[in-house]
This record gives C-alpha cells, structure tokens and sequence, in this order.
C-alpha cells in the first residue's frame, strides 16, 4: 500500500509486499481519488493492539554476531518507527508487512509472564542472561499500557535471575524500584540505543522514540543508581550520523554509560526497499550519497548476510568508522567496565529452598 501524502508519526511511508504472501494489497489512484471527493480518509493511521499467543517466550539466539545467548519479546512489531529496524522482516513471519504494519500493528504477549516463570522453573534450565528486545523494544509505547516488561522483571527478581535490557525509551525509568533491587544482586544491565545528539535526525530516523534529551537523562539516572548502562551508538549510517560518533561517545561517557557498542547500517530483505523509498521523500538531496555508502560497506549492495562481516561492513567508509570507534573508546571509555552478571543466585530461588552442602 502507498499514500500520496507523508504520514506524520511513522517511519516508513509504505507497506511492501509481504514475501511469503501470494497476494499483494494495493490502494489504487481511483480509490485515492474517491476518498479525496467524499471527504474520508482513505487511512486512519491508528496504532492496532492485538494478542497473541505462544506456546515459549525464551528464544536461543544462534547467530554469532550478536552478543546473547537468549532474548525474549514482550511485543512484536514497533511503534517506535525506526526506519532502518532489522526486526521489520520479522513482522512478515506474522503475515504482515514490514513497512506500516509494523508500526501499526503491534502483536501483544500478554502470557508473557506466565511462559518466562515456567522456563525459569524448568528443571533443564541453567541460568543464563536473558535479553529483553532481542528484537523488538519492550518499552514501546504499549508498555504503558499492558506494563508486560514490568510483569517480566518481577519474575526475574523473583527467581534472582539475569536479565539485560535494550530500550530507547525512558519508559524504563518507570521500573527503577525493579531494576534498583536487582542491581543489588548485580542481575541487570540495560543498554540504551543513542544513535543521534540532533533532535531533528532523532525525528525522521526514529518518529515515535523519546528524545535525546530524555534518553541521556535516562543513562544518568541508571548509572546513578548503579544500574550498568552500555550505550548502543547504532546503526551508524554513512552520510547521516557517522560524523556523531566521537560526539555520541562523548555524551554517553559523561552522563554515565561504562561502554558503547556499534554496528554499521545494513538494509536486508523489505528493510532496503522501506528505506530507499523513506530517504528519498525525507532526504531527497542526500538520498543517492547515503545509499551509495551503504552499498560500498557492503560489497556493492544495501542487504549483507554475511556472518561477522554484516554488522562490522567493509572497505574505506566501515574502516573510517571503525577507527573513530577505536579513537573514542580510548579517549571517553579508558578504564571503564561493564560488568557480568551473576548466575549462581538463580538455582537456590528456582528450586524454593537452599542447596544442602
């Protein structure tokens, strides 16, 4: 589906064809006009909240580029709008779209809790950190509403058990007295996405995520309260916030994160055609430069596979990146640590009585 006008709020402006769909809906010209002459909105734009139910919610991650063994999902799909997101394929698994429709149709776990305390009471399980927003972000705007992370944390506290957190949103700050308590039994570690100190980059990149402003304050308020904050400086994209990088690096050292991490941009399956066709509305002028980099990171093309090279990129621009990275950790993160979490509390609360020894 495509709409003449730009649709405030979202990130993509479209919703590509789903690949393992035979049919493909499209909103014809006549129809457009139609609407246009009745006075009716040929789309709502509203945000859909819908259950679901699986049978897990702990996933083991296999891929070596990422740094988790298991992640879990409180919610599918983002209204957070991320243009770039790697997670909008996954939306298509669900038999939606990944442009629009993965902004606008949130898939809600709402037995979440329930599904996490059984895995952790498993007898066959044997701690190990598991990643909140693996994929999607568990303090999207429909946490305030449904508070399913915070129901999961409770559950992590509980059974003493470790958890990371990935968010962009200060949501999290909402879930302190959590977090504080776990952070005393040294079980929690967020990262906080940072990928732009422009408001106004923040805005199209990222449409419905809180600002800048809020997500630095957020990396305070954490470090303050001895929560370990590593900050995610990404995706750095060539043209748009690789110039950041010794800046971004800066900011987040001074209001508290102990690391930072990175990837370079890279456009696989929908996510290419979603963005391709976002920059050149949003950023007409810079849309061939930005992509042309992409591509020369990444062998010739937007989309990269390859295991320990996709999120690293190649040739003269990754290598640029790379140095600048190498350059602010020694000049804003010497000396600094993120911490490990602990895994030897968990097996005394799982098992409800201490071990005899």
């Amino acid at each position: 589906m495509k709409l003449n006008k730009a649709i405030k709020g979202r990130g993509a402006q479209q919703n590509t064809p789903n690949a393992f769909l035979k049919h493909i809906y499209e909103t014809r010209d006549d129809f457009l006009e139609f609407c246009r002459i009745e006075g009716e909105e040929a789309d709502n734009n509203k945000t859909q909240y819908i259950s679901v139910f699986p049978k897990t919610i702990v996933n083991k991650v296999t891929s070596p580029d990422v740094g988790m063994m298991f992640s879990m999902n409180t919610y599918q799909g983002c209204e957070h709008g991320c243009i770039y997101c790697y997670a909008r394929n996954t939306h298509e698994y669900w038999g939606y779209s990944a442009g629009l429709d993965f902004e606008r149709r949130i898939l809600v776990k709402k037995d979440a809790p329930r599904l996490l305390e059984a895995q952790l009471k498993s007898k066959n399980w044997k701690a190990c950190t598991i990643v909140l927003s693996g994929n999607t972000d568990c303090y999207q705007p429909a946490e305030k509403k449904f508070m399913i992370t915070r129901a999961c944390l409770e559950v992590f506290l509980k059974y003493r058990h470790p958890v990371g957190v990935i968010t962009k949103n200060a949501l999290i700050l909402r879930d302190l007295d959590i977090l504080k308590q776990l952070a005393q039994h040294q079980l929690v570690a967020v990262n906080i996405s940072v990928t732009s100190l422009s408001e106004a980059t923040r805005r199209i990149l990222e449409p419905r995520t809180t600002t800048i402003k809020k997500r630095l304050e957020t990396i305070r308020v954490l470090s303050e309260n001895n929560i370990p904050v590593n900050a995610m400086l990404a995706p750095i994209i060539p043209g748009i916030n690789s110039h950041e990088i010794m800046n971004l690096a800066k900011a987040v050292s001074e209001h508290g994160a102990t690391s930072f991490a990175f990837t370079v941009v890279r456009l696989n399956g929908a996510i290419g055609a979603i963005f391709t066709d976002w920059i050149r509305k949003t950023l007409p002028d810079k849309a061939d430069k930005v992509l042309h980099q992409i591509q020369e990171c990444h062998g010739g093309t937007l989309n990269d596979s390859r295991f320990g090279v996709r999120n690293r990129g190649e040739g003269k621009i990754a290598t640029q990146i790379h140095d600048l990275v190498k350059l602010a950790r020694h000049t804003y993160f010497r000396g600094k640590t993120f911490p490990k979490l602990r895994t030897d509390l968990h097996d005394i609360y799982k098992n409800g009585q201490m071990k005899l020894f």
